[in-house]
């Protein structure tokens, strides 16, 4: 299980570290990890999700690359959200560096692998949380990056009408595959690292189908319509949370009727 103490982000394996953006809120948890992958041969570094716009964040994350005797090779992102994004534009002007993902440079293709020096990043097609979103296996770290599509604490959003219920199942299963493969690091985009990937993504393929069998039954007491049925599940099941989030929980549930209206 994750932890529920506040995180602060650093160091996760010998080649791989968090900064933590402080830019903290119902959506973002402690913040948007900024990940920094080392290749301790080239002493280059590849840095994952730049962020939003925040010079200060920015430049803490390129001062702790220069910090670890590196430079910049690139940037990747894992899907388009401005918390995640935001900044890349004057990233590349502080870096001069390409970056690709959440509408930046060349699409990712399904299973390309990118290599800088002794880097070796797979890459893993998992839309649902939005069409774009991808994660990041690093086999020899024992490490998963798995942007907005599995958390470190809670659970990811699948708003329609970007996200996919669908392709979101699809993805859980595929990062149930590759992190079943061998003990394996969650390294998430926002909340902590857990040490057993396969298990939070187990949990959350559950509590997916959990959330369908609410919505089966509110339609089964009788509500109308797309919005009648996201109102009274949201109602019935996120009455203990703030009503900051309620707006996502139901664009969260018009994707789960999207799918029961497929299946």
């Amino acid at each position: 299980m994750t932890s529920s103490t506040p995180w602060t982000g650093g160091s996760v394996t010998s080649g791989a570290y968090v900064v933590l953006c402080p830019n903290p809120g119902p959506m973002t948890l402690d913040g948007t990890n900024t990940w920094v992958l080392l290749s301790h041969r080239t002493h280059e570094a590849v840095v994952v999700d730049p962020g939003p716009l925040d010079e200060d964040h920015l430049r803490a994350v390129l001062e702790s690359v220069r910090a670890q005797g590196a430079q910049v090779a690139g940037a990747l992102a894992t899907h388009h959200h401005d918390d995640h994004v935001e900044g890349v534009p004057r990233w590349m002007e502080l870096t001069d560096a390409p970056v690709r993902g959440g509408g930046f440079g060349e699409s990712f293709a399904a299973d390309e692998r990118i290599v800088v020096g002794d880097l070796d990043i797979r890459v893993l097609l998992t839309p649902g949380h939005t069409a774009d979103s991808v994660s990041f296996h690093l086999p020899d770290q024992s490490l998963l990056l798995t942007g907005d599509t599995v958390l470190g604490r809670g659970t990811s959003i699948v708003a329609y009408p970007d996200g996919n219920l669908t392709d979101y199942l699809a993805s859980l299963d595929l990062l149930q595959r590759v992190a079943g493969d061998a003990p394996t690091i969650l390294g998430p985009a926002h909340g902590p690292t857990a040490a057993d990937a396969a298990v939070v993504i187990r949990d959350y393929r559950q509590h997916r189908q959990e959330r369908l069998d609410q919505v089966r039954a509110a339609l089964t007491a009788g509500a109308r319509d797309a919005a009648d049925v996201a109102q009274a599940v949201v109602e019935r099941v996120y009455a203990d949370v703030p009503r900051a989030v309620w707006p996502a929980a139901k664009a969260t549930v018009r994707a789960q009727l999207e799918y029961l209206q497929a299946t």
